[in-house]
């Protein structure tokens, strides 16, 4: 039997957890304060611990939803201590998105906990599970743009409303690619609940291979073009430009040389 100290250490913050989080703290504040002689360098650190940040964020999304849901095993499998080495695949969740990241600048989703889904009873409940991690996404998107939607940049430094405006594109990019009804995707969990039996039975072989599909799927010009394009729409709903994401990734990309345009406006 479970005691109260065992439940406690299983829902205490992870040191790794915290870690990340400082970096994402300190990187931050050097892009903020221009600290860094290397500000591309620091863009990279404080947008890559954020991205990780909301990796775990998004996971514990999932299994807190699923432990309010009914599988109690969540606690058990460390899932609530935030910590990334927990997740059941950490190459899934954490070191693929980080790469496509920094490879192609598109928020990867992840998928790594481990949900009981016969201790959950209700429809709904299985549908919230699934929709609860990228809706974390969001909030994180809307947190992100927060000083751009609020007309509140007045003395906010260039370099940190472009790190800003980068990090909200890849969680807009996340939340959109997550809320596909593509099989092993989340928005396809979100209605699996409301199928059939027997479409669900006849879905379920091609559930390892959805998200390859999908990036696949991206890379035919037109699909691209009309992704992008929606991501491009719901950025400027939220108040942040073309520019100011296409400066974000140009400076995460420091190792590619210093874009002129964009080094000259930080450096104002």
């Amino acid at each position: 039997m479970a005691t109260a100290t065992s439940r406690t250490g299983d829902r205490r913050i992870s040191p790794v957890f915290l870690g990340i989080a400082a970096v994402m703290a300190v990187t931050g504040w050097a892009v903020w304060t221009g600290f860094s002689a290397n500000p591309g360098l620091a863009v990279f650190l404080f947008v890559t611990s954020g991205w990780i940040v909301s990796l775990c964020l998004h996971e514990y999304a999932h299994a807190r939803t699923a432990l309010h849901g009914g599988d109690i095993s969540i606690g058990a499998k460390g899932y609530l201590t935030l910590n990334p080495l927990k997740y059941t695949h950490a190459l899934l969740s954490i070191v693929l998105p980080v790469l496509f990241v920094i490879m192609g600048g598109i928020g990867l989703p992840g998928g790594a906990v481990f949900i009981e889904r016969d201790r959950i009873r209700g429809r709904w409940k299985h549908s919230l599970v699934s929709a609860a991690g990228p809706l974390t996404n969001v909030l994180f998107a809307l947190v992100c743009t927060a000083p751009f939607w609020l007309g509140s940049l007045d003395g906010v430094p260039f370099g940190f409303r472009f790190a800003l405006a980068f990090l909200a594109l890849l969680q807009v990019t996340a939340a959109i690619l997550n809320f596909l009804p593509v099989p092993g995707l989340d928005g396809y969990g979100v209605i699996e609940p409301w199928l059939s039996y027997k479409v669900r039975r006849q879905v379920e072989p091609f559930a390892p291979f959805g998200l390859l599909a999908v990036f696949a799927l991206l890379f035919v010009p037109e699909i691209n073009h009309a992704f992008f394009g929606l991501v491009d729409t719901v950025l400027h709903a939220l108040g942040v430009q073309d520019a100011e994401t296409y400066c974000g990734q140009q400076l995460y990309r420091f190792w590619q040389g210093e874009n002129v345009f964009c080094g000259d406006i930080v450096n104002r």
